[in-house]
């Protein structure tokens, strides 16, 4: 999430009551999560095993539960727990905007566009020309929908991350992790319905052009999808996958969460992707491996019966 203007280090840190180590005279741009910042953003990290790759990342200002060595040129902010410190800036810079009215006075909606009954349409949204939006869709804060964009009925549109910390000392031991970010969908896609696309935790989920989506479908934070793809019916899709351009995942398909799915890959119905898969082969089952070689693994397994049974006759 970019601020609407830069805002000084040290406002930040009094924000949050962290310690200021390095840089006092940075200005942040931003708040992002480790995986996608880029400089001038704020960042956090509470766990030691990821300080380097926090300490190392395109973050300028990093929220850090120790005082460590400071990167030249990089500002930390050393506090007891910085997964609330982020949560707090997130709650400052960009706080919750109630509904005033189904249609907020502040989405800008283009010329061609139909919109159904029952429709929501949030605070800063942003919806191209010639789109129709079927009835009881749900379009939460600062979503972005290109042209020509298809929307049934019963979708939602830009819903909180799911991304808690545990805290195993307290009677309520999840912590939610606040979103900021945004659902951004390109032009000529279509999207079915009872579909869930959750916004990211500060950066963009993002459909991209001409991707067809069929109905039941979730969408997980930050997930990334290329051009032209292609869904069937209750796909799931984990936070912060990238499915690259041409990707065909058919019916019930579930998908991990921080791995990639090559250029025009498919993925037969019903199958398990744990780990990245490379593009332009076809999978099945779990774990999603080759169909071919899955095929024959599933053959010789029918045939176990009979070679145990020759084996114990001999």
């Amino acid at each position: 999430m970019k601020f609407e203007a830069p805002v000084a280090v040290t406002e930040i840190a009094a924000i949050i009551g962290a310690a200021l180590e390095g840089n006092s005279k940075l200005m942040a741009g931003g708040i992002n999560e480790i995986h996608k910042v880029r400089e001038g953003d704020i960042s956090f990290v509470d766990f030691e095993k990821y300080y380097d790759a926090a300490l190392n990342s395109a973050a300028t200002i990093i929220i850090i539960n120790r005082k460590v060595a400071c990167p030249e040129g990089k500002a930390l902010l050393v506090t007891d727990d910085p997964f609330s410190a982020f949560v707090s800036l997130v709650k400052r810079f960009r706080p919750f905007e109630p509904a005033a009215k189904p249609i907020s006075d502040t989405a800008v909606i283009g010329p061609d566009t139909i919109i159904q009954p029952n429709v929501f349409i949030g605070n800063h949204v942003r919806i191209g020309n010639n789109c129709i939006i079927h009835p009881n869709v749900t379009i939460y804060d600062h979503s972005v929908i290109g042209d020509n964009v298809i929307i049934h009925a019963g979708t939602v549109i830009g819903a909180d991350a799911f991304y808690f910390k545990r805290r195993k000392e307290r009677d309520v031991i999840y912590d939610k992790l606040e979103s900021c970010g945004r659902v951004v969908i390109e032009d000529d896609v279509e999207i079915g319905a009872g579909c869930t696309i959750d916004k990211g935790v500060s950066g963009d989920t993002i459909i991209g052009q001409g991707t067809k989506l069929d109905n039941m479908i979730h969408i997980g934070h930050g997930t990334v999808i290329g051009r032209n793809c292609l869904f069937a019916a209750q796909v799931g899709i984990g936070g912060k996958a990238i499915i690259e351009d041409n990707v065909i995942l058919w019916g019930q398909v579930g998908v991990s969460k921080d791995l990639t799915i090559g250029k025009d890959a498919i993925v037969l119905a019903q199958s398990g992707v744990p780990s990245s898969l490379e593009g332009s082969k076809t999978y099945f089952g779990y774990p999603a491996e080759e169909a071919r070689m899955k095929r024959r693994e599933l053959a010789w397994i029918k045939r176990i019966p009979e070679i145990w049974e020759k084996i114990t006759n001999k």
